[in-house]
């Protein structure tokens, strides 16, 4: 059994445009959907998936179960749009360990 981030620890609302594509005018989003997740706004120099070093300013904890592609558009709570640079699935299975998304943010 997988022990999941208790819903009450998510204090945040983020908003995620699920990134769908590209068109001649840029990016192409889908609807908007309102998530609860917890928001750390915290300078913090990560790996990208390309092996650049670049500081992520926001660290997003949600849901197992949340949908984030990449490229999406995120709102944070200050009302801040960004994109994530990694999204993390963090589980360890017969750990007491509550399973969880976390998301680094440009």
């Amino acid at each position: 059994m997988v022990t999941r981030v208790p819903r009450w620890l998510l204090r945040h609302r983020i908003v995620i445009e699920p990134y769908v594509g590209e068109s001649a005018y840029g990016p192409v989003y889908g609807p908007p959907h309102d998530v609860p997740a917890l928001v750390s706004e915290a300078a913090r120099l990560v790996r990208a998936p390309d092996g650049r070093q670049v500081v992520s300013s926001a660290q997003v904890v949600l849901d197992l179960d949340t949908d984030v592609p990449a490229g999406s558009r995120i709102t944070l709570p200050t009302g801040r749009a960004t994109v994530p640079i990694t999204v993390s699935t963090v589980d360890a299975p017969g750990l007491p360990v509550p399973a969880h998304k976390e998301v680094t943010c440009e």
